[in-house]
């Protein structure tokens, strides 16, 4: 096998945001998950932030009914632009919800039928090139970001990486795991994918962790992939059949992992960040203490 041939440089990456948020009712009935502000960030923007480190240049966001507001979140606001300026405040706290025209595609999918359904929509936009998906739910908390540590390992090595973290084994059942091979560094050979199984079936305790870099012939996998878990269209099914085929890696994420798709994680995410904070983290602690006193 020529890795030579899987090592295309990364330039476009997924962004699965069609989601209900229903567990976060009733605050996301008219505002998409993806807007709720972890401090004074929305979710999407961190996921886009580590994008743009890592060198991401297209953006494809995979939307549906009611997502709107996402889009138009990256867009130009002539009149609150407008606004400030006319009050002389500054427009460099709005520098990082701008994507350069033409660098950001929406597609629609339109049935709700899982990840690797909503990775599929992108078919065209991808084309026959490597790309990244982020699930913005997970909120990867580093430097270097989760996408950059992956992205120096893909140079190195090329085909299909995934990121994973190490969890206490009583919790692998909540998780898709890898089943790992030889391991230097950060970086871990993937044998096999083990979407959430029983403890003592577990081959490791390393989960699969929201980031990816997957070539093309995925797509074509996902095209013919039955439903799986669910009744839903999994892409663990499909990147499984990648495993032997091309290079196939996991890469530890040297940082934190927030599960903002839970209320619990989200808050969690929300005072870890915020603690982390030079303009506020010690009045933060403060009132943190105060609570808890």
């Amino acid at each position: 096998m020529n890795n030579t041939n899987f090592r295309k440089p990364v330039r476009k990456a997924v962004f699965p945001v069609a989601g209900l948020g229903t567990r976060f009712l009733p605050a996301t009935k008219a505002i998409p998950k993806e807007l709720l502000p972890v401090v004074d960030r929305p979710l999407i923007q961190y996921a886009v932030d580590e994008a743009r480190e890592a060198g991401i240049e297209e953006f494809v966001f995979v939307t549906g009914r009611g997502k709107t507001a996402i889009v138009e979140h990256f867009d130009t606001a002539y009149e609150l632009e407008s606004t400030m300026t006319g009050r002389g405040k500054s427009l460099d706290v709005l520098d990082p919800t701008r994507i350069q025209p033409g660098s950001l595609v929406t597609v629609r999918q339109q049935v709700p039928l899982g990840l690797g359904h909503a990775v599929w929509c992108a078919r065209a936009v991808i084309g026959d090139e490597p790309f990244a998906i982020f699930l913005p739910d997970e909120l990867m908390y580093g430097s270097p970001g989760c996408m950059a540590q992956m992205v120096e390992a893909y140079n190195e090595v090329g085909g299909n990486l995934v990121s994973v973290l190490e969890v206490p084994m009583e919790e692998v059942s909540s998780y898709g795991v890898i089943a790992p091979g030889e391991s230097k560094g950060n970086l871990t050979e993937v044998k096999g994918l083990v979407e959430k199984p029983k403890v003592a079936d577990a081959p490791s305790n390393k989960i699969v962790s929201g980031r990816y870099i997957l070539q093309p012939e995925v797509m074509d996998l996902l095209a013919s992939q039955g439903k799986g878990a669910g009744g839903e269209i999994q892409l663990t099914d499909s990147m499984a059949k990648l495993i032997g085929e091309q290079p196939f890696h996991a890469v530890t994420f040297n940082g934190r992992r927030f599960d903002c798709g839970s209320k619990v994680g989200f808050v969690e995410a929300t005072l870890a960040i915020a603690l982390d904070r030079e303009d506020m983290g010690e009045e933060v602690r403060k009132m943190a203490k105060k609570m808890l006193g």
